[in-house]
């Protein structure tokens, strides 16, 4: 299982899903643009010394990305066309959104359960 964030914006989000997938054991994929340089100290700072533990793979845009790993992710609707399932996570009228590593903490948590890979 894998974690794959389409181009992110937030050095300290990337870092924080860093720590996340090193924690699960999960890989990670960056697909670009990002909204900052992959060198970006907030990253390192976020992940803390768990950078060192989790597998990261940039891929250049989706296109490489799907080349890749295959058809079956992404979020916007040009991606999303090409996927075979979407998932949300239920949330409040009230409020507009989750933490980006929040939703993905969610979300792999879930999916390592229902397929019993989480310890």
């Amino acid at each position: 299982m894998r974690i794959a964030l389409f181009e992110p914006e937030i050095a300290g989000n990337v870092g924080a899903v860093l720590r996340l997938g090193a924690c699960l054991g999960v890989e990670v994929d960056l697909i670009e643009p990002m909204g900052f340089a992959w060198d970006d100290r907030r990253v390192r700072r976020t992940a803390l010394d768990y950078i060192d533990h989790v597998a990261v793979t940039r891929h250049a845009g989706f296109g490489e990305f799907q080349a890749r790993l295959g058809s079956r992710r992404g979020v916007p609707v040009a991606v999303a066309e090409v996927c075979d399932a979407r998932v949300r996570i239920p949330m409040r009228a009230e409020v507009r959104s989750l933490n980006l590593a929040s939703s993905a903490a969610i979300a792999m948590g879930e999916a390592l359960r229902q397929t019993g890979q989480l310890s």
